[in-house]
């Protein structure tokens, strides 16, 4: 058993011993995304297991560890490791759990060290917890983030987006039932092979990696004619999380529609683009806000590439973080950047802009910043947009999934009504001669 080292401030820590012997556990946020990066964690020689549990134990154990008033995607992360450790699949002397921090606002930021009362409380405080973060919060000789893994890790996140944007649009429709997801599994190795030989991490070879993806889904036998759109927006965690929104995408495809749901990439520039904010509201270094410009450009010429392939591929396409920005004027300010500040309005915005009205807009309890920019916006847009069909689930320990799926259904009887009316119009305006 590796030998337990603290730091001055009593801190436990994980050693390079810990890195040969023990098996990290991470929680899963968004699928396809998160499997990629543990996989290329594998590969950088870490022993990585991401978590796909879920159950009434995960809310059970969150709370019993974490204060009630704690927010519920705190609730859920910390509840799902813990549950894991105490499941007896592994043993409790050779895991240790990851955890990423932001360093803002946030409450997540503080996640870290709500697991590790959590832990102690448990009877469980001789396991490490690891921080992965970009800010130099947290470091521990055992786990380190080097360059070239962060660049594998900002490419693995957009190649995420591009599978995710592309296969959401294919398998409501797919013929045979698995192939979409077959596909998405022979995506993910094809780049992740790639990158373990140091290919894949150019601009070029992005755009070429990003056409064959297209290609890949476009090869998919289809049928069937166009499902309703629903729209899936809200605090980052529950929008992404199956065990945070309780499968809400399976649902709505159950339900015969379209979920759309927004990428990452827009999240990660508006997170880099705030650092350049604060310098203009509240004064600061220059360089600081240089640097994070020349970073911001960077995704952006990125995330460009992977519109410019989706039209190309006949995909419809989101649009890019500066229209967002453009969409947002006139309803909130720049300094809105706690939780998914502005860009949860914005997404709402550029749904409604590109054709999908009708939106879920998940709210977790204890995300104050997410209930005023998601359910506090929602009634500023239906009286711009009088066509919009809007409603906000609440996600929460007493909230029954009953009940969040007849909402959910409430809304998509209301989208097919709106559906069948404008079709109506439009037949209407077919056979009414010219001039009358």
């Amino acid at each position: 058993m590796a030998e337990l080292v603290y730091d001055n401030t009593g801190r436990l820590l994980f050693t390079e011993e810990m890195k040969k012997e023990y098996t990290l556990l991470m929680p899963q946020m968004l699928p396809v995304h998160f499997a990629m990066m543990a996989r290329l964690l594998e590969n950088e020689g870490y022993k990585v297991e991401m978590l796909n549990t879920s159950g009434k134990s995960i809310v059970e154990a969150g709370q019993k560890y974490v204060h009630n008033d704690t927010c519920y995607p705190a609730l859920l992360v910390i509840g799902q490791l813990i549950d894991a450790i105490q499941s007896g699949k592994y043993d409790v002397h050779k895991v240790g759990l990851l955890i990423t921090q932001t360093g803002g606002g946030c409450r997540a930021s503080n996640y870290i060290h709500l697991l590790r009362k959590a832990l102690k409380k448990a009877g469980l405080e001789f396991v490490p917890v690891v921080s992965v973060n970009l800010s130099g919060l947290e470091k521990n000789p055992g786990f380190k983030l080097t360059l070239p893994f962060v660049r594998k890790a900002v490419f693995a996140m957009m190649y995420g987006d591009i599978i995710v944007q592309t296969s959401n649009q294919v398998r409501p429709y797919e013929v045979t039932p698995g192939q979409t997801d077959e596909t998405i599994e022979t995506c993910m190795q094809r780049l992740l092979d790639e990158m373990n030989q140091g290919k894949g991490l150019s601009l070029p070879t992005m755009k070429e990696n990003f056409r064959w993806i297209v290609q890949a889904f476009r090869d998919i036998p289809v049928q069937g004619e166009p499902k309703v759109r629903v729209g899936v927006v809200g605090e980052i965690y529950i929008k992404y999380s199956p065990l945070g929104n309780n499968n809400l995408e399976q649902f709505l495809l159950s339900e015969g529609a379209e979920p759309v749901v927004p990428g990452l990439t827009d999240f990660i520039i508006f997170k880099i683009n705030n650092r350049e904010v604060d310098v203009d509201l509240y004064g600061g270094k220059w360089i600081k806000k240089q640097a994070c410009r020349i970073f911001e450009d960077y995704v952006k010429k990125c995330q460009r590439a992977m519109i410019e392939a989706m039209k190309e591929g006949g995909f419809r396409a989101p649009g890019t973080f500066d229209d967002l920005h453009r969409l947002i004027k006139g309803y909130l300010g720049d300094g809105n950047k706690m939780g998914e500040g502005w860009l949860l309005t914005a997404e709402m915005l550029e749904l409604i802009h590109s054709g999908t009205p009708n939106i879920v807009c998940t709210q977790p309890f204890g995300c104050l910043p997410n209930h005023i920019v998601g359910k506090g916006m929602i009634r500023k847009l239906k009286d711009d947009y009088p066509f919009s069909n809007i409603v906000a689930i609440d996600y929460d320990p007493g909230a029954t999934k009953i009940n969040q799926e007849n909402r959910i259904k409430l809304m998509l009887a209301n989208a097919r009504e709106l559906a069948r009316e404008g079709h109506a119009a439009q037949e209407e305006a077919a056979h009414t001669p010219a001039g009358v």
